[in-house]
């Protein structure tokens, strides 16, 4: 590898580290303005998107000059298509963190709604995702990332429960209603987010084994 190239890649894993960071603030952020029912917190996390859109394209204008100028090859080149992913993925957490900041500013209205208790847990999971694949991503754990990626499961269980939980209490009251579609939007956003730290994990394990394991039978996604 050259000294150029080896400067130029450890830039860009300081730019996706700064992302993550950005990123993973956001997460905390919007979900405390949902349980709080926090209007300040939310217009934090829906500011904070401009900088991450920024972020993003400049990660990939670097990734795409790297390939350009150097013409990487076997793991250097999966390390830039690595962050590619990664930086995609990242971007998106981020515009989901501000549709849970929508839902939170909508049911500061709503402070006497119930938000279900499975949420809790549910967000445990996602953050432990989250933050277990970037750390697999900077450690080239592709272990770890796998365990990430079996987490997904009980993400999609447990927000499956929640819409369950809501739907029988927005028949049951139709006060419960607007509130009610608000939640079943911010768990969805949650679930989603959960999705792309499993990509995230995906493209990990590709990084370290170079081995494409999306969409393989008997493994979750």
């Amino acid at each position: 590898m050259s000294r150029h190239l080896q400067r130029d890649l450890d830039s860009l894993h300081r730019e996706i580290l700064s992302l993550s960071g950005l990123v993973e603030e956001m997460i905390e952020k919007s979900i405390q303005s949902l349980f709080n029912r926090s209007f300040p917190l939310a217009e934090e996390v829906i500011a904070a998107d401009e900088l991450t859109d920024q972020k993003e394209v400049l990660i990939e204008e670097e990734c795409l000059k790297m390939l350009a100028l150097h013409q990487p090859v076997a793991v250097d080149l999966r390390r830039i298509a690595t962050v590619m992913k990664v930086n995609n993925d990242l971007e998106r957490i981020g515009d989901l963190t501000v549709n849970i900041a929508e839902r939170a500013k909508c049911l500061v209205q709503y402070p006497n709604f119930e938000i279900p208790r499975r949420m809790e847990r549910m967000v445990d999971i996602t953050r432990k995702m989250v933050a277990g694949a970037l750390d697999a991503f900077v450690g080239l754990d592709s272990q770890a990332a796998m365990n990430v990626r079996h987490l997904d499961d009980d993400v999609d269980t447990l927000n499956r429960e929640i819409i369950y939980e809501l739907q029988e209490r927005m028949k049951a009251s139709q006060a419960e209603i607007e509130p009610g579609l608000h939640c079943f939007s911010a768990s969805r956003h949650i679930e989603r987010i959960a999705d792309h730290a499993s990509n995230i994990a995906e493209d990990v394990i590709y990084l370290v084994e170079g081995e494409i394991v999306r969409h393989q039978p008997g493994l979750s996604s």
